[in-house]
């Protein structure tokens, strides 16, 4: 249908006409300039017409008029005052003036568009952030977001600030290729290597240390390796008798081994335990002629070791050392890569157990400076208690050591796997992260949220934020404070951290 145009044009008014001509003329014309304006408006609709009134809108599309809408005026209310830190309640990233320039470069703190650095020894030692208590950090994301090339940037940028790196676990054999990089090296295990590590080697002895109590030092780390070898191939918990086995066989072998001028080795300690009429007579000039017998107690033992001897695991430990601990090299990584591949984990676990108590020579020396301990892939470590128990011993020591861990995870409901609620695993293994005053949360699934809301106290602006993180970015919670921080990485760091060459080839 044809839409009705229409118009007006003003009238010619004489010159010479009165003033009440002229306002007559204006009438007028402004009188048909509307009609012509409604003649050219469609006519509205019928249902338009005939629409609801209850249901019609108060205000035109334009807005309220008048002085109400508060439009080219003030809004008038009440003046509010709150600090930034009670505004951060509410909103977590606001104000928020970063952690200082001291310390490792790790790349853009998102929300303040500044940079972002991280030294944990220094933010202790300096006390700037209130409840931070330890130098222990806790990486936690999905596969493919980053962690890993985080873990390792830190490392690399650390070594640059005169720190030292120790990696007792490499599962994967991810570490071989950096360490050697910055000058330090790999020691690989696994059959038919020709690395030997022997887990017994007594550590130097510190100066500030008598001879004495070293010595008492030493016999309760060998003690505490040989029940956690054991308690991990048992599966269970030892009993006193088995405590009191391996106690008497451990002095045995020492003695001679000292009568001979060389270290005790597995192998001893595994064939001690297997001669029953040795351990009687131990046991009977320790506690006398009515102690009783000890052969059917020391057999389970006596097998349970014997894996490190003849079983799967056999060269690797119970050998002398073939490599020296140079506590000066920049990184030490130890590559497991080839053990725990058929999905048993109960070989990477006994080697890893060994690795740690002969790592720990140069962890224990008070004059061995700042280092970071980095335990990747930590997942797999997690049902094992005897790991969690000596990870909890070095995590609460950490500041006496002067070491930093880092513990690298999937999901943070990985440390649930460690047994059910209340059990001795799981406790251990919360204990572990509350000994964490850094956390560091890459992107987590939607179905793994709750539980790291829960485990680590996140808000609900923080839970949002870490389902929509992209790769590289995180969210860092230093003791009670939060960023968002995009990781970035120099060329030759991607190159050298790459994990995704051979789905690249």
């Amino acid at each position: 249908m044809s839409r009705t145009r229409a118009s007006a044009s003003p009238l010619f008014v004489p010159h010479k006409a009165s003033r009440a001509e002229q306002r007559a003329a204006r009438a007028g014309f402004a009188e048909a300039r509307r009609k012509a304006h409604l003649a050219g408006t469609p006519p509205k609709h019928h249902t338009e017409q005939t629409f609801d009134p209850g249901l019609r809108s108060t205000y035109p599309p334009a807005g309220r008029p008048g002085p109400a809408s508060a439009r080219g005026g003030k809004l008038n209310l009440p003046a509010h005052r709150m600090t930034t830190a009670t505004a951060s309640g509410a909103y977590p990233f606001v104000a928020e003036g970063g952690l200082g320039a001291e310390g490792v470069f790790i790349g853009r703190d998102v929300h303040a568009e500044a940079a972002f650095c991280f030294d944990p020894f220094s933010l202790y030692s300096s006390g700037r952030i209130e409840g931070f208590t330890n130098p222990n950090a806790v990486l936690a994301g999905i596969i493919g977001m980053g962690k890993s090339a985080l873990a390792k940037s830190i490392a690399t940028r650390s070594i640059a600030h005169g720190y030292r790196i120790y990696i007792p676990c490499d599962p994967k054999g991810e570490w071989t290729g950096v360490a050697q990089a910055l000058g330090g090296y790999s020691i690989a295990l696994g059959p038919g290597l020709p690395g030997r590590l022997n887990p017994l080697d007594a550590p130097a002895r510190p100066a500030s240390v008598s001879e004495d109590d070293w010595a008492t030092e030493v016999r309760k780390r060998r003690l505490l390796l040989l029940a956690g070898l054991a308690r991990t191939v048992l599966k269970r918990d030892l009993l006193p008798m088995e405590h009191t086995a391996l106690d008497l066989a451990l002095d045995l072998v020492v003695a001679e081994a000292a009568a001979r001028g060389t270290v005790p080795l597995l192998g001893e300690i595994a064939h001690t335990l297997g001669s029953p009429e040795r351990l009687d007579r131990a046991l009977g000039r320790a506690l006398g002629r009515q102690a009783g017998h000890l052969g059917s107690a020391a057999q389970d033992l006596a097998h349970a070791l014997r894996r490190l001897v003849h079983g799967d695991l056999s060269g690797m430990f119970d050998a002398p050392s073939t490599v020296a601990f140079d506590p000066t090299t920049p990184m030490l990584s130890i590559d497991l890569s080839r053990l725990g591949g058929s999905g048993d984990d109960t070989a990477l676990v006994l080697a890893m157990t060994c690795a740690s108590a002969w790592m720990e020579a140069a962890l224990a020396d008070p004059d061995g400076g700042r280092r970071w301990v980095i335990y990747d892939e930590a997942w797999r470590l997690m049902r094992h208690i005897g790991l969690l128990e000596r990870m909890q011993s070095q995590w609460k020591l950490s500041r006496g050591l002067g070491i930093a861990n880092l513990m690298v995870i999937h999901r943070l409901s990985d440390l649930l796997s460690a047994g059910d609620a209340g059990s001795r695993g799981r406790v251990l293994a919360e204990g572990l992260l509350a000994d964490c005053s850094t956390r560091i949360i890459y992107r987590q699934e939607p179905d793994q949220l709750a539980a790291a809301a829960s485990l680590l106290g996140l808000t609900g602006v923080e839970t949002q934020a870490v389902s929509a993180l992209t790769k590289g970015r995180g969210l860092w919670k230093v003791a009670g404070r939060s960023f968002i921080t995009q990781h970035i990485l120099h060329p030759a760091e991607r190159e050298l951290f790459d994990t995704d060459a051979r789905m690249a080839t």
